[in-house]
Order: C-alpha cells, then structure tokens, then sequence
C-alpha cells in the first residue's frame, strides 16, 4: 500500500524581523485598524530592549525540524510519510503563504497545530479560521484535522517539569521549600467567559498537571500582557498576583510562562523586563526557567498529538 502523504503545519503568532517591520506588523496585528504614534512607539522599544527582532519564526522552525524527526520514526508504523511546514498569522511567512506549497506537494491530508496548547476560539479559532480561507482560495479539497488542544500531553508536561526541575536545583535546599511559582498565559478579553469559552481551565488543567510534580512548592496563577484595548481582560494579572506575594513575605518566584512554547515578546520583554523590574521593586527576586524552544520532549508532545490525531481521523475510513 502507498504511503499516505501527510503535511503537518504547524502555526505561530509571527514576529517583525526587523524595527523597520513594525509599522505593517503591527497593522496586521490590528485588523488594518488605525493605531497611535505612542502605541508603535511603545512596542518600537519593547523590541529594541530585546535586540530588535523576534526569534519566533527561527524556533518555530527549529521545532518544527523537531517534530519532522520524531515522526519520521514511526513513518513506516503509520503507514505515512510526513512533512512538516510553518505558517504565521501575523507575519511572513503567513499561513497564506505556506499553503500553496502544501498544495503543490501533493498532501492528501492536512493536520493543523497551533502552536499554543490551550484551546481559545479567539486565539486557536483565529488560526483554524486563517487556514481555511487559505485552503477556500484555493479551492482545496483535501482533509483538514485540526489539534485543536495538547495541553494535557505527558511529554508537554513533562517538558515544563524538566525546566523547572533545571532551575530548583540550583536553589539551596534550605531556601527552596520558599520559592512560589508563578505559572502565567497571555490574557484575552473576559467577553470570552461569555461564550462558555474553556481557555481558562485549559490552562489551569496543563498548570495542575506540573505543579504536582513539585508538592513542595506553593503556586499560584496570572494572567500576563494584557492587550491595550479598553475592554476588560482576563486577570488576576502578574502585578496584582506579585502584589499578593510580597503582603505574604515571599521573596523569590519563579515565573512559568506556561501558555507559551518558545521566546518572543511577551516572554523576553513582559516577563523579563518588565515583571522583574516589578518584582524587584517590591523586594522579590523572580527568575523563569528556559522556555521550551525544541526541547526534544515539546517535539515528542507535538509528535504524538499529531499521530493520535491522524489515527481518529482515520477511524471508518475505507
């Protein structure tokens, strides 16, 4: 029998690759709605604070390459061959673009990832919905199975348990009983919870899920980079969470950015700078541990959502 083809895409955020990018970035970020001088300006120096650029689409790569390598070894096993591409949604290369060359490879199934493990209809929804008006233009007819969630995937958990694990260890025995961790995702507006919408739980399901592992450990979690519109958002947020802690006499956090895979902004700049300038501020020391990036078993997590995935879609398939 032939060997199924299978594209495997994997979807991120995207990131300027320069300062000179922001401008239609940040438009796209937007919509095409009008923003103010202030606001480029304002993400014009979060950039430059972390080297002008965002490394997301290089890791996204890397883990990509990752996944590819994974998969290759039960190939023969799922009776497929597998090849892994990237796509953006909000810069080059945009899914868009990604999803002729797809095409052009002959894939006869097609299984998205988000590159976000927890399922939101603002957030995972938006990329599913980029990916089928790039298929729709097309006139695609290929199957489409979406990993719609993997937070609760042993090896993503395990992943965020090796990281954490990396850090404690280098903490004295007699002061690390004291350190707090503090797991945190981006926030979205509230207007989610009236949708029934199960980002919340999906975060604190992948949150329990490491915290376990460390019984010693008191915990707690926030929601992080708020966006700049007026309506209401997700909290409690990182300063008010941060607050808390120092009224109770903690003195050392360790931040976990668990709603996040890899570096970008809101980890380089948001958690590094501007929380632990905070945190330092009211007498805390707050430190993260290295985000996942292609930690081999963020790769076997995707792998394997990604075959479990395959395999469903494959049930009463002729």
């Amino acid at each position: 029998m032939t060997p199924e083809r299978v594209a495997v895409l994997l979807m991120a955020y995207g990131g300027p690759n320069s300062l000179d990018d922001l401008p239609a970035y940040l438009a796209d970020v937007r919509h095409g709605r009008p923003y103010t001088p202030e606001l480029l300006a304002d993400l014009t120096e979060r950039y430059r604070a972390i080297g002008g650029r965002s490394p997301i689409l290089e890791l996204t790569r890397a883990q990509a390459e990752g996944v590819a390598r994974v998969l290759q070894e039960t190939a023969a096993e799922d009776g497929a061959t597998y090849q892994v591409y990237v796509g953006m949604r909000h810069w080059h290369p945009y899914i868009r673009e990604t999803v002729p060359q797809i095409l052009h490879d002959g894939a006869d199934r097609l299984v998205a990832v988000v590159m976000a493990p927890h399922y939101s209809r603002m957030s995972v929804g938006a990329y599913l919905a980029r990916l089928e008006e790039a298929l729709s233009e097309h006139g695609a007819t290929l199957p489409v199975h979406a990993v719609e969630s993997w937070k609760d995937e042993p090896d993503f958990i395990a992943a965020w348990v090796d990281r954490i694990h990396t850090v404690l260890q280098r903490i004295p025995d007699t002061e690390r009983d004291e350190v707090v961790l503090l797991f945190t995702a981006h926030s979205l507006p509230t207007r989610i919870l009236d949708w029934g919408d199960p980002y919340q739980e999906e975060i604190l399901t992948s949150v329990r899920l490491v915290a376990r592992s460390f019984p010693n450990q008191p915990w707690r979690f926030a929601f992080q980079s708020q966006g700049a519109s007026e309506e209401p958002w997700l909290g409690p947020t990182v300063e008010e969470t941060l607050d808390e802690l120092a009224r109770l006499g903690v003195r050392r956090v360790l931040l976990v950015p668990i709603g996040f895979v890899c570096d970008h902004v809101e980890v380089l700049y948001d958690v590094d700078i501007a929380h632990r300038s905070y945190a330092e501020s009211l007498g805390i020391v707050l430190e993260r541990p290295a985000m996942l990036n292609d930690h081999p078993l963020l790769c076997r997590a995707i792998a394997a959502a990604v075959r479990r995935t395959l395999q469903q879609a494959r049930v009463g398939t002729p």
